[in-house]
């Protein structure tokens, strides 16, 4: 299946917009259903692990990535390595003509492992889709405030 894809354009710098959309801190500020977030070491590079806290279901669940591609300020992709539903997401940001501006744009895919199989075309594909343009206000009014 094609990935989800949402991009938007936001008023800042695309070293400021880069810098908030893949510091899994602020992830809770703007992703529905997250709670926490946190680089497992103090350097991101290629191969280093993201760890994630979700809302899934009435419980909070740990969901472990690894950065593919880290090219800042453009470029950031991670998988996920552990559990049945691994996200796959690709995030770029590029400069507008006064470069004062950015167009975002995020794909969000996942593969199924298990139960996941099922899970992933009945209901989490659905989900993220329905939460995607709602987690990019959020992300933009964070971003322009």
């Amino acid at each position: 299946m094609a990935p989800i894809i949402a991009s938007a354009e936001v008023a800042r710098a695309r070293e400021e917009v880069f810098a908030y959309v893949t510091d899994p801190s602020t992830f809770p500020e703007w992703q529905q259903g997250v709670v926490g977030g946190h680089m497992d070491a103090p350097t991101t590079r290629v191969g280093s692990k993201c760890t994630t806290i979700r809302r899934i279901g009435g419980r909070q669940r740990e969901v472990t990535t690894e950065i593919t591609a880290y090219d800042p300020p453009q470029r950031w992709a991670d998988r996920g390595i552990d559990g049945p539903i691994r996200v796959i997401v690709a995030v770029t940001v590029e400069p507008l003509a006064d470069r004062s501006r950015s167009r975002l744009t995020i794909e969000v895919d996942f593969t199924g492992h298990g139960i996941g199989k099922l899970l992933v075309p009945l209901i989490v594909r659905r989900q993220a889709a329905s939460e995607m343009p709602g987690n990019m206000r959020r992300l933009k009014q964070r971003l322009e405030s």
